[in-house]
C-alpha cells in the first residue's frame, strides 16, 4: 500500500488502536478482535518486549491490516521497523532524523508535539502529522484552539482519547486518534478477554460515525 493510500484509510478510520504490552502474548488475537469492532489500524509500541518479531509476524499473517510502530526514538529503530513491514511510525517527542528516513522510504509519520512551536518544527522538518501527546491535560479545545493558526497541519491526538471524548477531537479538527488503554485494557489484554476489546472498539467505531452522520 502506498502511502497516500494509507494516510486516507487512518483519516477515514479516525481511531488508530494503540497497544502496549508486557509481553507479544496474545497481540495477534487482540488484533484480531479490534478488527471485529471495525478497527484495522494498529500501533505496535517499541515498549512492547519483541515489537519487532511481533510487527513481522503480526504484518505477515494479518496483511489487510494497518499495521504502525511506535515509540520510535531513533531513525535506525525505523528502519528496522519499515523492513518488518511497518506502514507507519510514530514518535513520542519531536525526531527529526526519524522523520528523514522515513520520507526516504516514503512511509507516514507522526511525530510527537505539544507546544505550538513543536507542532510548527514537526511539520517543516517533514512529518505527515503532529501527533498531539499527551492530549488529556487540554482535551479537544486544545486541538482547536493550535488549528486554529495551523489549519494546514494535520494532527493526532494521542492520550486519554476514549468513546466518549473522540467525537469531540474529530470535531475539533484532528486528522485521526489514538487511544491505548482506553480501548486495550491491560486487564482485558492480560485475561485474553476479547470480546471485551471488541465492544470497545465497536463503541470507538459508533462514535466516529455519529460525528460524520453530522457532517
Amino acid at each position: 500500500m502506498k502511502k497516500d493510500a494509507i494516510l486516507t484509510k487512518l483519516k477515514t478510520e479516525k481511531v488508530i488502536a494503540l497497544i502496549r504490552a508486557d509481553n507479544p502474548d496474545g497481540l495477534l488475537d487482540c488484533a484480531k478482535a479490534l478488527a471485529e469492532g471495525g478497527l484495522t489500524s494498529i500501533e505496535l509500541t517499541m515498549t512492547t518486549p519483541g515489537a519487532i518479531r511481533m510487527l513481522e509476524k503480526a504484518t505477515a499473517e494479518l496483511p489487510d491490516f494497518l499495521f504502525g510502530l511506535g515509540t520510535v526514538l531513533d531513525s535506525e529503530t525505523a528502519r528496522i521497523g519499515i523492513l518488518a513491514g511497518a506502514k507507519f511510525i510514530v514518535t513520542p517527542a519531536l525526531r527529526p532524523d526519524v522523520i528523514t528516513l522515513c520520507q526516504r522510504y516514503s512511509v507516514p509519520v507522526f511525530s510527537g508535539a505539544f507546544t505550538p512551536t513543536e507542532i510548527l518544527a514537526a511539520w517543516e522538518a517533514g512529518a505527515d502529522a503532529a501527533k498531539i501527546f499527551p492530549a488529556e491535560f487540554f482535551g479537544p479545545g486544545y486541538i482547536k484552539s493550535v488549528k486554529a493558526p495551523f489549519p494546514h497541519i494535520e494532527m493526532v491526538p494521542t492520550g486519554g482519547v476514549n468513546a466518549e471524548n473522540v467525537g469531540e477531537f474529530i470535531k475539533a479538527g484532528a486528522f485521526a486518534t489514538a487511544a491505548g488503554s482506553s480501548l486495550v485494557e491491560a486487564k482485558s489484554l492480560k485475561e485474553k478477554n476479547w470480546a471485551a476489546i471488541t465492544a470497545k472498539a465497536k463503541a470507538f467505531v459508533a462514535a466516529v460515525a455519529a460525528v460524520a452522520a453530522v457532517k
